[in-house]
């Protein structure tokens, strides 16, 4: 992984690659690009004069071999107003700037981006955006080519500060390595396809981590298992596949044993044909995505440990095939929960919640704080979000705002749909106690509606993460969303 860390010193005499500096709103340099540009005899003035960078958020301009400075190239980067930008901008400001000094193949660069004012952020928050960004940037997933690709990989970004911002910046690259260490990992899981990642593969990389952090607890159940708790929902979806069904669950105790813990409950179906109710073949290679939920949970639980935090949290991950076969659910099929409460399968590619609701029903043992899932549910949700927001829906308004500032916070926003009695109706089965599905109309929120008859007995939230979890055409892959959003909120919840 890139090693990140604080350089002092003037930038004026800073050797390097490259050095990234500001420009904001009105052609105003930053105080670094001043430095440079009294250096240069005024040369990043004459660029700026000519209009080929206006300082707008997100703008880039390389500029190599500028006369009288050390660093090999000079990136001028727009910062809006100098009065400052929002955290969502200076994101996607760093996403642009990763992205160009990644593509340039450089080995090291410096940023003096931290210049920048951030309206309601400090310098740890900035430094930690800037650590996942460049890490996110220089993210490959070429394991399974035969000639993975051989163009260098920046291997050494500093963060520019002095002694009065260094402990700050400081932390923040501590916090960012380790969300990024969760990042990849949900990344590496999500965009292995499912002839590799497997439920066993699943379970194993659990075992993995519990082997590599102390601190955490992993416990895998099998069919066997799941048969004696009564979990009929769950493995009514696994009889369709040769492959077993695997139950994981991973502890994180930070905080003592009485405190309550956050449960993180993600979807995690390795390859989702749809079952007998089969999916159209366009795009079916996506569905190897639809064990995002699950891929989440064991990367926030890495970043989690790695970091030693002090809260308790469990992460669950009922995984599994969904596959048609002899043996597979029929449309009809009644089949009966973990809670109880019976089911009639009116569409067997409504999957997700009939695995999500025993996991649920299981999660209850943990005694939570709070209950969260994370599913790549309904096609609705990118009908009604595009990929830009996950959906949200939950039994308890506190949680819900909690949930949304912090994605706003970090800049992977959810936006929350109404979970309103009137649309249980809509799920309504005539034998059986619901029904899986309730029609075209409000597909996220009766999906939603559906699991909440399982969480009745805790604060819970359910996040569809449909649209945001993948990228298809020629950007295919995992985003690893929505980690940021859930690592600000459990950081949030640590103080």
């Amino acid at each position: 992984m890139m090693e990140i860390s604080l350089k002092q010193g003037s930038v004026r005499s800073l050797k390097t690659a490259c050095i990234a500096v500001a420009v904001f709103a009105g052609k105003r340099l930053s105080p670094s690009a001043q430095a440079l540009d009294k250096t240069s005899h005024g040369a990043l003035s004459r660029i700026i004069k000519r209009g080929d960078i206006n300082g707008t958020v997100g703008e880039v301009l390389m500029l190599p071999d500028v006369a009288g400075i050390e660093a090999e190239r000079v990136l001028l980067v727009g910062a809006g107003k100098v009065e400052g930008i929002t955290g969502t901008e200076y994101s996607s400001m760093l996403g642009k700037v990763a992205k160009a000094i990644t593509d340039a193949g450089l080995k090291n660069a410096i940023s003096a981006l931290g210049e920048i004012e951030v309206k309601e952020h400090d310098l740890k928050w900035k430094a930690r955006q800037l650590s996942v960004a460049f890490r996110s940037a220089a993210y490959r997933f070429d394991r399974l080519k035969s000639k993975p690709s051989r163009k260098p990989l920046l291997s050494r970004l500093w963060l520019h500060g002095d002694d009065e911002t260094g402990a700050g910046t400081m932390a923040g690259i501590q916090l960012g390595k380790a969300i990024a260490l969760g990042l990849d990992l949900t990344k590496n899981l999500a965009n292995l396809p499912g002839n590799y990642c497997t439920p066993t593969h699943l379970a194993e990389t659990a075992e993995e981590l519990a082997k590599t952090y102390p601190s955490l607890k992993c416990t895998v159940l099998n069919e066997a298992d799941m048969q004696k708790l009564g979990m009929g929902s769950l493995l009514s979806v696994a009889r369709g596949s040769r492959q077993p069904p695997k139950l994981i669950t991973l502890e994180y105790r930070g905080a003592g044993p009485t405190a309550k813990p956050i449960v993180l409950v993600g979807k995690g179906v390795t390859f989702d044909s749809g079952g007998i109710s089969i999916k159209p073949a366009a795009a079916m290679d996506e569905m190897k995505f639809d064990m995002t939920g699950a891929a989440c949970v064991l990367g926030i639980m890495k970043s989690v440990a790695e970091l030693e935090l002090p809260i308790n949290v469990v992460g669950v991950a009922p995984a599994t095939e969904n596959l048609p076969d002899g043996a597979a659910s029929k449309p009809g099929d009644v089949v009966t929960s973990m809670s109880g409460q019976t089911i009639e399968i009116l569409n067997t590619d409504a999957e997700g919640r009939l695995i999500l609701c025993d996991a649920l029903t299981y999660s209850a043992r943990f005694e939570p704080d709070v209950v969260i899932d994370i599913a790549t549910l309904t096609g609705a949700c990118i009908v009604a979000l595009g990929s830009h927001a996950s959906g949200l829906l939950s039994n308890h308004d506190p949680l819900a705002e909690e949930l949304l500032a912090a994605g706003q916070r970090i800049g992977d926003r959810a936006w929350r749909l109404p979970l309103w009695d009137e649309y249980q109706k809509q799920i309504e089965s005539p034998f059986a106690d619901m029904a899986n599905v309730g029609g075209r109309e409000a597909g996220t929120i009766t999906a939603a509606c559906f699991l909440a008859r399982f969480a009745k007995d805790y604060r819970w939230a359910h996040l569809d993460i449909a649209g945001t979890a993948w990228t298809g055409g020629k950007a295919k892959g995992s985003t690893g969303r929505p980690v940021p959003l859930l690592m600000e909120f459990i950081l949030n919840r640590c103080g």
